[in-house]
């Protein structure tokens, strides 16, 4: 682990200790993917406190961690998330932006990144959850992005999914390896597909994948920075020449 790995893995064992000899709650800011990861690999160091993994929704990329449940600390207590949805003024003028437009815009603020969620886009408006302290300067400052002058507003009805659509796929492979799949569903060739597993771009369920060789199992969901996210659905048939069928949901 590099330098910036150590201290964040001490930060999550400080939070735990907090927890445990405090009996309260103590939460992180929005994970990245493989500070997620790192997390996994501590689990079993920190399962002296509960842990709770949340983001918004159910299958949100960035997370953050919650020490401590009711039944540890004697109380509930809620994610300090909050979801701002960001509106045209003039919806007929706005424009169709896309998740870096959303992202640069409050960016250009001097937002940190760890203090953002995800972003869901549908039509021409965005829901963003962020930590509860920074909505209220999100919603008095941020009014424009790219050419189109917007308005935030506290979400009232927040999107179940972060996946706004989801396309079922049918592809053919010579073999269930993930690398296979990965390669077939994104238009790459096998050398390229293994070099994202090299690069440390494939998570699966989360967690930080480096076997390009493993087979992917009903249910799995995978993560590839750069191109997108699937969840592997099944294997639905072979055909003649002994390829397998294999369907997947492929996040749009």
């Amino acid at each position: 682990m590099d330098s910036e790995e150590i201290l964040f893995c001490k930060r999550l064992k400080e939070l735990a200790d907090r927890a445990y000899q405090n009996n309260q709650y103590f939460f992180t800011s929005f994970l990245t993917a493989a500070e997620l990861d790192l997390y996994y690999r501590m689990e079993r160091e920190l399962s002296y406190v509960p842990v709770t993994i949340f983001g918004g929704t159910a299958d949100c990329e960035r997370v953050m961690l919650r020490f401590g449940n009711e039944e540890f600390c004697g109380y509930e207590k809620a994610f300090p998330i909050l979801c701002i949805e960001i509106v045209p003024l003039v919806e007929k003028f706005g424009e169709d932006l896309g998740h870096r437009d959303y992202l640069g815009a409050l960016m250009n603020l001097g937002i940190e990144r760890n203090t953002l969620g995800d972003i869901i886009i549908e039509g021409k408006h965005a829901f963003l959850f962020c930590m509860d302290k920074m909505a209220p300067y999100i919603m008095e400052n941020l009014d424009k992005v790219r050419h189109t002058n917007v308005k935030c507003l506290r979400a009232v009805n927040i999107p179940e999914s972060t996946i706004t659509k989801i396309e079922r796929r049918t592809v053919q492979v010579n073999t269930v390896r993930a690398d296979s799949i990965i390669a077939k569903i994104y238009n790459l060739s096998r050398s390229e597909s293994v070099e994202l597993f090299r690069s440390k771009k494939i998570f699966i369920n989360g967690r930080l994948n480096e076997n390009n060789s493993g087979q992917l199992k009903s249910g799995d969901k995978v993560s590839v920075r750069g191109f997108g996210r699937f969840q592997f659905v099944e294997i639905s048939g072979e055909t003649r020449k002994g390829k397998c069928n294999v369907s997947v949901d492929v996040s749009c």
